[in-house]
């Protein structure tokens, strides 16, 4: 079995545009990043490529992070007693605070850039089932494979990026990983929005850089519908940017495999050095794998931004090293630097004034996290695991703003389709049709619909 990160990454997801709002014209040159704030936006496109979406919302961003819990990002933002259970809405004194201690008792460390980098907690899924101890929450820190080192809330300095983020938009509070254990198993729930196997047990077959990496013997292909056959079939442009994906698959055509960057910490020219495609969901489909429409390199993503060509839907990750994922002496300030580049990039481009990001977690990574997953879900009959972060950011979201309701993976992909496939949900018939959908989050007054919040 190969040793466990997951990169993170970034949907990016464009619709077509309405004369009502702003957004992307012309390619015209230059950097995304160079764009002022308060630069007038160049003329509106008003065609679209398939169904019009729903809202005013024409382009929605997803980045995903890696393998922390909302606990260890914003258990310190917070400030509500832990277990108080606030029904308000208004900012951080209506969310939960991380306790002083564990149930067990057990403080919380400092997560800094050295401790973020050397230790990977073991977040299998044996190990998660047994910490945390059919909901009691209370076994992370004395379980066999646990550590009092899982009990851990991030360095403020580090981490504050975030907290501005969820002060000036909408943070969700109650968003699960969909299943407990590895990264592998619930980014399939971006892609399936439903169980496909445990952990990091299969590697995708035949992909790009699959005999670059540790476990690679398992190799299974699945023929299911995906989300990103749905927006072919609907004619809604998309595609995965994934960080290291040009190097490796330039190696790989020269029977040979991508040497690490040399700004890694880690000394392997394996991940988190180099692109693994266990990383991107879409790689074990055939119908999506490698293909040159829809998988590109992460630096296209900011090349598109700048030139106008971002196709209706996109995905975007991190090379391993970048997307906060512990061990291997990856720094977290390095991950949040990523984020905030990806996320900020979006809003000094064209796209700005039509964009909702959103931005969340594959997993918890092992750490400890105090609210109980809700019960197991009735499509796949699947356990849910911990809590992780998960914010709306832009002009869509709400201000300040704290949503209770009950969310994961799987709602993404149901916003997806209702705002871009016509409005109508579970259309790969698994979570989709039963999850919440993000409506919460999102303010009526500029989507100019009212998107459902389930």
């Amino acid at each position: 079995m190969r040793v466990e990160y997951l990169l993170g990454f970034v949907f990016v997801i464009a619709g077509c545009s309405s004369p009502a709002t702003p957004t992307d014209g012309g390619s015209d040159a230059g950097d995304a990043g160079d764009v002022a704030p308060d630069a007038p936006l160049p003329p509106a496109d008003n065609s679209c490529a398939g169904p019009c979406p729903q809202s005013n919302i024409k382009h929605v961003v997803v980045v995903v992070q890696e393998n922390h819990t909302f606990d260890n990002h914003f258990g310190r933002y917070c400030t509500a007693p832990a277990g108080s259970n606030p029904t308000c809405n208004d900012g951080p004194a209506c969310c939960e605070a991380a306790p002083l201690t564990d149930p067990a008792g057990t403080p919380f460390n400092n997560l800094d850039d050295a401790m973020n980098g050397n230790r990977d907690p073991d977040h299998s899924t044996a190990c998660e089932t047994a910490e945390m101890d059919n909901g009691k929450m209370d076994m992370f820190a004395t379980e066999a494979c646990g550590s009092p080192f899982n009990i851990a809330t991030a360095d403020p300095t580090i981490i504050k990026p975030y907290w501005d983020y969820a002060s000036q938009n909408a943070l969700a509070d109650r968003y699960f990983q969909p299943i407990i254990g590895q990264s592998s198993s619930n980014d399939m729930y971006l892609a399936r929005a439903s169980f496909v196997f445990t952990d990091n047990t299969e590697t995708p077959k035949d992909a790009v850089g699959v005999k670059c990496q540790i476990g690679s013997n398992n190799q299974i292909q699945y023929p299911d519908q995906t989300l990103g056959d749905l927006l072919k079939q609907a004619t809604v442009p998309w595609r995965f940017y994934a960080g290291g994906y040009a190097a490796q698959a330039a190696a790989v055509a020269q029977n040979t495999c991508a040497t690490r960057p040399s700004d890694c910490p880690s000394a392997l020219n394996i991940y988190p050095c180099t692109f693994d495609p266990s990383d991107v969901p879409f790689q074990y489909y055939a119908s999506t794998r490698d293909n040159p429409d829809t998988m590109a390199d992460d630096s296209v993503f900011f090349s598109d931004l700048a030139n106008g060509t971002l196709p209706a839907v996109s995905f975007v990750r991190s090379v391993g090293y970048k997307s906060e994922h512990p061990g291997q002496f990856a720094k977290l300030s390095v991950g949040v630097a990523w984020a905030t580049n990806v996320i900020d990039a979006v809003f000094t481009s064209r796209y700005r004034e039509a964009t909702l990001v959103l931005f969340t977690y594959d997993e918890g990574g092992g750490y400890f996290d105090h609210v109980s997953p809700p019960a197991t879900s009735k499509v796949d009959n699947k356990p849910y695991g911990t809590r992780v972060p998960f914010l709306a950011i832009g002009p869509f979201a709400r201000k300040n703003y704290v949503s209770h309701l009950t969310m994961e993976h799987s709602s993404v992909v149901k916003f997806i389709e209702w705002n871009f496939l016509g409005g109508q949900t579970g259309q790969l018939q698994t979570r989709d049709a039963v999850v919440n959908n993000l409506g919460s989050l999102l303010d009526p007054a500029t989507t100019g619909a009212t998107v459902p919040a389930n």
